[in-house]
């Protein structure tokens, strides 16, 4: 199986190359990416904990899905199909905002990405895959965010920093998203 690539960008957003993606870890190249937050009725987040083989922060929890698009892939499409992969369902998305963020990982790889951050409702639960997550549950932005204070190493270090961004755009856009 060929390895997958990631696209390259620059700090628009242009394509400028593809590259491996455990390349492009290993050398903190900027490239594209994608999060996404699905939400309930309730106004609870999905997050998902990350399975035990995966090849950076196993077993941390993150958001409800967040992978990379592939070339000639939209964000939004890009979103619902690792939804779906991961969480095994599929609702619309909206894309919020954009941003580059860098973190490094313990084991010397680095994410550097310019991620586009997305939200969807489904109020079920999801059927998870259990190669890529865990365990899954549903929690309020304001328990996430004392929680990620109170435990920051149960939290992936990406999460950590889109969460922020995240619970910013829901207190100022509380309809919103």
């Amino acid at each position: 199986m060929n390895e997958e690539r990631v696209i390259l960008v620059d700090e628009n957003d242009n394509q400028i190359g593809l590259m491996p993606k455990l390349e492009a870890h290993e050398k903190a190249a900027l490239h594209r990416a994608f999060s996404v937050f699905v939400m309930n009725d309730k106004g609870e987040t999905m997050l998902q904990q990350r399975a035990a083989d995966k090849y950076h922060s196993p077993k941390l929890w993150t958001n409800t899905c967040c992978s990379h698009q592939r070339e000639g892939e939209s964000n939004i499409a890009a979103g619902k199909r690792r939804l779906k992969e991961e969480m095994g369902f599929e609702t619309e998305l909206k894309e919020l905002f954009s941003f580059i963020y860098k973190a490094p990982f313990d084991n010397g790889l680095t994410e550097h990405e310019l991620d586009h951050v997305m939200i969807g409702y489904y109020n079920n639960e999801p059927n998870i895959n259990s190669d890529e997550v865990a365990d899954w549950k549903w929690m309020l932005p304001s328990e996430i965010k004392s929680d990620i204070d109170e435990h920051p190493e149960k939290y992936t270090a990406w999460f950590k920093i889109i969460f922020q961004r995240f619970y910013d755009h829901l207190m100022v856009n509380p309809k919103a998203s």
